[in-house]
């Protein structure tokens, strides 16, 4: 099974929400997941974390710290499954925020349905199964708990 890298961002507003994306393909029922990418050859971790920041968004801001690493065998869309090393970084983004696709591939076109603001209440009422990774709720908790890691 083929090895990928992927950088994921945590972004977080000055309201406590995490943007999250809404992703439908062919290979699972619709999700939410975080904003982020493959990296591409000769690229890091964090270079790829603020490309995907500015292509998936549209927002220039600084990458923080990471905050968790995951390893996960998936198939995303088009493709076959591979085991996939992905790295969480943490972004703060003031309140409010514009949000555009500034620079998405075809395939993000396809799969990338829309996006939305959650508040730490909607992640814990949400049922089970509708985000990726699944411990994005117990993520944000973790982060509200600490202002100081967001500011």
């Amino acid at each position: 099974m083929q090895t990928r890298y992927s950088a994921r961002l945590i972004i977080v507003d000055g309201a406590g929400r995490l943007l999250l994306f809404l992703y439908q393909d062919e290979h699972q029922a619709p999700f939410w997941a975080t904003p982020g990418g493959e990296l591409k050859p000769g690229e890091d971790y964090a270079a790829a974390a603020a490309r995907e920041l500015y292509e998936e968004t549209g927002l220039r801001l600084p990458i923080g710290p990471m905050l968790k690493q995951r390893e996960a065998d998936y198939a995303v869309a088009r493709s076959v499954t591979a085991r996939w090393q992905e790295q969480y970084y943490l972004v703060a983004c003031p309140a409010p925020t514009t949000i555009f696709a500034a620079d998405w591939t075809e395939e993000e076109q396809h799969t990338i349905q829309r996006w939305q603001w959650w508040d730490i209440e909607q992640l814990q009422q949400a049922p089970p199964g509708l985000f990726k990774p699944e411990w994005l709720p117990e993520l944000l908790e973790s982060l509200l708990t600490r202002p100081t890691t967001i500011a």
